[in-house]
């Protein structure tokens, strides 16, 4: 009962800092009222080694196995393989959150020891790199492990800067990656 309420409360908050079209703008509120929040972690990367950190980021927390969505392979194909196949680009555009965007969407797949790893390219060519930590009981041991993994993400792909908070959708721009609404922690660079 106490998860409803909180989930609840999440939402309302959320309502308030949106405005009163959230749930216009934002249908996924619905969705998150049902749902056990995950605190997502995220690092910006940009540098000239795209495919191998993709590669090491997949090696290390996708479950390779299972990855849970039927792109991966035209994704891993096409932006760590660099060697896309007919129809992997076509894939891809399937996993734009804005149909009017250029380049940037999102890949969300089973992770090996957390909830779930995701995979972003932004408009601008970088890759942001995301862990969901499930967190059913809004607990704040799992925002200091989120805050933790945080660090050891930025460290381990030497990434410009990390963010942090519970439901973040992974940005898709600089613009967005700078946006402080629902970010509860934040390392590092802006962008």
């Amino acid at each position: 009962m106490h998860v409803a309420a909180d989930s609840a409360r999440r939402d309302a908050a959320l309502r308030i800092r949106l405005g009163p079209c959230a749930e216009a703008r934002w249908p996924h509120l619905r969705y998150i009222a049902r749902v056990p929040p995950c605190f997502d972690v995220y690092v910006w990367i940009q540098g000239h080694d795209r495919a191998g950190a993709l590669s090491r980021f997949i090696n290390r927390y996708v479950d390779v196995q299972d990855p849970g969505d039927p792109r991966f392979d035209a994704f891993v194909r096409t932006l760590v393989d660099q060697a896309p196949r007919q129809g992997d680009h076509e894939a891809l555009l399937e996993l734009r959150r804005d149909p009017a965007a250029d380049s940037a969407f999102s890949l969300y797949l089973h992770a090996r020891h957390h909830h779930e790893a995701i995979i972003t390219v932004t408009e601008e060519g970088a890759v942001v790199l995301g862990i969901g930590l499930d967190d059913p009981d809004n607990s704040p041991d799992v925002w200091q492990r989120g805050a933790t993994l945080l660090t050891s993400l930025r460290a381990e792909f030497a990434a410009l800067g990390g963010i942090g908070g519970v439901e973040l959708a992974p940005p898709h721009s600089a613009a967005e990656w700078a946006d402080d609404a629902l970010v509860q922690v934040r390392q590092g660079l802006a962008s």
